[in-house]
């Protein structure tokens, strides 16, 4: 199964976290030799309820929009927007990213 998601789309889904669910969402650059797995996420509880871990902030950051997150300069002093042609989704909301998109994509 292989289908795609966009920025625009996935910046969305988190913009609207209440809906969709994207807490423990995972990712790496195909230009990393390393492949690091990232981790972003949203959780409502917290003052500043998105964030990010495994990033260059050391024990990871926290934003107060999506926006903010997906802009952020934390990966190699470049945002997931910058980078976003290297990203690759491994999970989303803690499913498969292939599984999760077809579903709310549909």
């Amino acid at each position: 199964m292989n289908v795609e998601i966009d920025y625009n789309n996935l910046l969305y889904f988190f913009e609207n976290d209440d809906t969709y669910p994207v807490d423990e969402t995972t990712f790496y650059f195909d230009d990393d030799p390393k492949k690091e797995i990232h981790y972003i996420g949203c959780i409502r509880e917290y003052e500043k309820p998105y964030w990010a871990g495994y990033c260059d902030i050391s024990n990871g950051c926290s934003f107060l929009t999506a926006k903010e997150l997906f802009t952020a300069k934390i990966y190699n002093r470049k945002s997931i927007e910058d980078r976003w042609e290297h990203l690759v989704l491994s999970e989303i909301g803690g499913i498969p990213a292939p599984y999760w998109i077809e579903h709310y994509l549909r």
